[in-house]
């Protein structure tokens, strides 16, 4: 048996879903690869109300910013305080440093944090369509080198201080974003509420405050206050390539329900969205393969790629967060989908 395979993960296209905003104006399906096969036609249901909206799904893009924080060690506090005014102040000088060693990160903010005297710098980039982990790393690098050689009294510490912060749920990505971060918005009517998804306004912003936003406030959750962002999120990310560990952020995350004279105002933020159209992971046939499909391979100015790939994953969040929580206002409807979906999967596996 070979060290070297490929997991097989069962993968439908869900929709169509229509979306339109400040990046993209579509129609298209979307690719979910998941085990959790009830994920498809709730997601699919939740794409059908999309389409019966006049204006879909509005996507806005609110920021984009990949980080890496690095950490140094100063004398004491005062020399770390004066090393973060240093950097502040060579802005200019830093992002030539980053230019010198990458043709498409550019180098649009500086954070610091000083704690005794370790001093942790989080440095904000733009990548272009990579999701930019590498590319962020690699200019960090540079800087660190760079400020290491000419600002006096710190050495290193360590090329990423958890500050970034990659892969964790933290206060500080909700707060300053990580990746792109972005507003999905659906007005719904009130015939759709009923007929589509067999519930009520009044009824899903009530479920969204008791469960989403008081449970979660109960439970100790940071920065997020949704049903199953992950979910999607995650079956999103291993049909298109994304590095999937990345939901760990990306689904921090608050819904927004309104009944509105009996229409349902409903809408999902992602601050912490991280996916790119080029870079590691897709190289596999399938995946490229996808991200045409989605026409995020398509002829465009750097970061327009990904940015489309933002929102359309956004947009399917918000589809599988609505028909979850829909399901939910109804006593059974949950648990009845899952096992006639489970028994129906088997019985096709065992050919009945």
């Amino acid at each position: 048996m070979t060290d070297n395979a490929t997991a097989g993960v069962p993968m439908r296209w869900v929709g169509p879903l229509r979306i339109s905003g400040n990046v993209a104006t579509t129609e298209t399906p979307v690719p979910l690869a998941t085990y959790e096969s009830p994920l498809w036609p709730s997601v699919g249901r939740g794409a059908k109300v999309s389409m019966l909206c006049e204006r879909g799904i509005v996507a806005t893009l609110v920021d984009e910013r990949m980080t890496r924080s690095v950490l140094v060690e100063a004398l004491d506090a005062q020399t770390a305080l004066t090393a973060a005014r240093t950097i502040d102040a060579r802005i200019g000088e830093l992002r030539e440093v980053v230019r010198s060693c990458s043709r498409y990160a550019e180098l649009i903010g500086i954070r610091h944090e000083i704690n005794a005297n370790l001093l942790f710098v989080r440095f904000e980039f733009s990548t272009g369509d990579a999701s930019g982990h590498n590319m962020a790393t690699l200019a960090s690098d540079a800087l660190l080198r760079h400020l290491l050689e000419t600002i006096p009294g710190i050495a290193y510490g360590s090329i990423s201080g958890n500050y970034c912060t990659d892969k964790k749920a933290t206060a500080v990505n909700g707060i300053l974003g990580r990746g792109k971060n972005v507003v999905t918005e659906l007005l719904v009517s009130r015939d759709v509420v009923e007929t589509v998804l067999r519930t009520t306004a009044a009824g899903i912003v009530e479920l969204n405050i008791r469960k989403n936003l008081l449970g979660t406030l109960l439970a100790g959750g940071i920065r997020s206050a949704n049903a199953h962002f992950a979910n999607m999120l995650l079956g999103f990310y291993l049909a298109t390539g994304q590095d999937a560990a990345n939901i760990v952020e990306g689904s921090q995350g608050v819904v927004m329900a309104e009944e509105r004279d009996g229409d349902l105002y409903f809408a999902c933020t992602l601050p912490n969205l991280i996916v790119g159209s080029v870079g590691n992971g897709k190289g596999l046939d399938f995946v490229e393969s996808n991200l045409a499909r989605l026409g995020c391979r398509a002829d465009r100015a750097p970061g327009e790629n990904a940015r489309r790939l933002a929102v359309i994953a956004a947009a399917t969040v918000l589809c599988g967060e609505l028909s979850l929580l829909a399901a939910q206002t109804n006593p059974g409807e949950l648990m009845r989908a899952h096992v006639q979906l489970e028994r129906a999967n088997e019985t096709a596996k065992a050919g009945v």
